[in-house]
């Protein structure tokens, strides 16, 4: 058994405080990474910005800001290209500089941060002898530049990129392959895994988010809208067509309806740290899974099983659709993922304690509730709760318990304090 849960308390909170409606679309977080320290936190938006927080001491400051994709058009198939940032990676960082890896839905880009100091010439007063001017740095300010775009190698729509651990390739994943990059090298990828059938009438799955194993650089993973997790090893096949290991859990017939395909479909899934559990996210629960135990989930944690009763509701207004993340803590002891009304759970799944948050920002403090997992969503009423409010792009601190929530233009940073 680990340590008991921390005390969660609100830590800091970014974004314009305004309501709701004079919110804009581009403002809106779309993606939330912190990089293998956790000193550094960057945040993307439906506007292709990236915003780079930095800890200083306890706090997180801004560090820059800068464009990073722009709205374009596809002339071929007369398709508007979103902006949207949808995943952002940051690079294993071997110098004073920064990398990290965005991407829309078509484009990843590779961005250098480095500092640049801003010099100055004064010109020495006229006193009739030779005196050259002087050259003296006055300030410093971070500057990012596009270092290599990696474009045109994905037909639908990029819903992943992860990193591998060698720090050379990285492989980003549509709904049909996932290809295998060279950091250096944008100009070829070399696809690993093609589901996409000869006639696409008999397309029955897509891939939903695909993941490096964190130890082992020739393992990864990709989960599908059908409820399975496959486990590839890239030493086998060129092609990875054929999985090593199949980790999906029967359908309970009593539970069968209209829209168990739909509600089985996987939105995220992550190695924990050590590359032992796989956590994956669908829209009614969250599972954690042995990687050496294909048969069953060893954990299943309900989370919207109280809006089960609303899921036609929830299919004509198209929030059954929803992705949301989860991800785990450092030490695979807590798993954190997002729901409606702007509610997010942290599990501490050994111990079965959860934590709820709202995040609000006219009070932010006192929305912290910590209970016994039976207790959970007591006090929540489907009736009343409001969908459009949601959080569903988050992230988990490397190294201390600390959250990065995103909810619609704001972020909200969540820090736990140990329990002795």
């Amino acid at each position: 058994m680990t340590a008991l849960a921390p005390n969660w308390r609100f830590s800091q909170l970014f974004g314009e405080k305004d309501s709701i409606e004079e919110v804009s679309d581009v403002d809106i977080v779309s993606a939330i990474e912190f990089d293998e320290s956790g000193d550094f936190l960057a945040v993307g938006d439906r506007g292709g910005r990236v915003v780079i927080f930095e800890q200083d001491a306890s706090d997180y400051k801004f560090y820059a800001e800068f464009q990073s994709h722009e709205p374009e058009f596809d002339y071929l198939k007369s398709l508007e290209i979103e902006e949207k940032i949808n995943k952002i990676k940051w690079c294993k960082r071997t110098n004073d500089s920064h990398f990290l890896l965005t991407t829309n839905d078509k484009t990843i880009k590779l961005w250098k941060l480095n500092k640049k100091n801003i010099k100055q010439v004064t010109t020495p007063e006229d006193t009739g002898k030779l005196c050259f001017p002087s050259v003296t740095t006055t300030e410093s300010t971070i500057v990012a530049s596009s270092k290599k775009v990696f474009a045109n190698a994905h037909a639908y729509h990029i819903n992943s990129i992860s990193l591998n651990s060698d720090g050379e390739t990285y492989i980003s994943a549509d709904d049909l392959r996932i290809n295998l990059w060279n950091v250096e090298i944008s100009e070829q990828s070399f696809n690993i895994v093609d589901i996409k059938p000869a006639n696409m009438e008999e397309l029955s799955e897509v891939i939903t988010s695909a993941s490096f194993h964190p130890k082992h650089c020739n393992l990864f993973m990709y989960s599908s809208s059908k409820g399975s997790i496959k486990l590839n090893d890239t030493r086998q096949n060129a092609l990875c067509d054929k999985h090593t290991k199949y980790f999906e859990e029967p359908e309970d017939p009593s539970t069968k309806s209209f829209f168990s395909e739909i509600i089985s479909s996987i939105s995220d899934c992550q190695f924990s740290g050590d590359g032992r559990y796989i956590l994956s996210r669908d829209y009614l629960t969250l599972k954690i899974w042995d990687i050496n135990m294909e048969s069953k989930p060893v954990k299943t944690i309900k989370i919207h099983e109280h809006l089960r009763s609303k899921l036609c509701d929830l299919y004509e207004s198209d929030f059954i659709f929803d992705k949301f993340e989860c991800h785990l803590s450092g030490d695979g002891s807590k798993v954190i993922t997002g729901s409606y009304h702007n509610v997010f759970y942290s599990y501490d799944w050994q111990n079965d304690i959860v934590t709820t948050f709202e995040a609000n920002k006219n009070y932010p403090t006192n929305k912290i509730k910590t209970v016994p997992f039976a207790q959970r969503n007591k006090d929540l009423n489907p009736e009343t709760m409001d969908f459009n409010k949601k959080c569903l792009h988050m992230a988990y601190h490397p190294k201390q318990d600390l959250v990065a929530v995103g909810a619609s233009n704001n972020l909200f940073l969540y820090e736990g304090v140990d329990v002795e």
